[in-house]
């Protein structure tokens, strides 16, 4: 499977305009209570700015630990992420601080992408480059690189 990036260039497949007009409208259901099958709204410090960032994520939940997985691949929420170290996930009035480690491209992380394929799969595939739950083991490692994934842990 050919990659359309080099190393020196991570993956980051950057949204259509309508693709960033829905997250646009899921962020806003989710700010207001409105969940679409779990999404919830991420708010992260932004590196340069310093401002809360905002998008819509789909948490994931793999053997009883909750995890954010970027579909896209090297977004600036994920930049953000690893300088802040955390975050805040809201669906309506509730807002909950949580910290986050990045975890290592390996087996488990594998094992997280294609659980996260077979509960999201069908809005998130074709980012995948291909890839999907059905993939072998093989084909699913060797896309973790492409896929940041964050282990979080609720604060307080």
């Amino acid at each position: 499977m050919s990659q359309s990036h080099s190393p020196s260039q991570p993956y980051y497949l950057q949204g259509s305009p309508l693709n960033v007009r829905f997250n646009s409208l899921v962020g806003w259901l989710a700010r207001h209570g409105i969940s679409l099958l779990g999404s919830q709204e991420l708010s992260v410090r932004g590196r340069k700015s310093g401002q809360m960032q905002r998008v819509p994520v789909n948490p994931h939940t793999y053997e009883g630990v909750r995890y954010l997985v970027s579909a896209r691949g090297h977004s600036q929420w994920v930049r953000n992420m690893r300088a802040a170290g955390g975050g805040e996930l809201r669906r309506g009035r509730r807002t909950r601080a949580f910290s986050a480690v990045e975890i290592a491209d390996d087996a488990h992380k594998a094992a997280v992408i294609r659980a996260y394929l077979e509960r999201w799969g069908w809005e998130v595939n074709q980012y995948f480059q291909g890839i999907t739950a059905k993939s072998t083991d093989a084909e699913i490692l060797a896309a973790c690189p492409d896929h940041p994934v964050f282990r979080i842990g609720e604060e307080g």
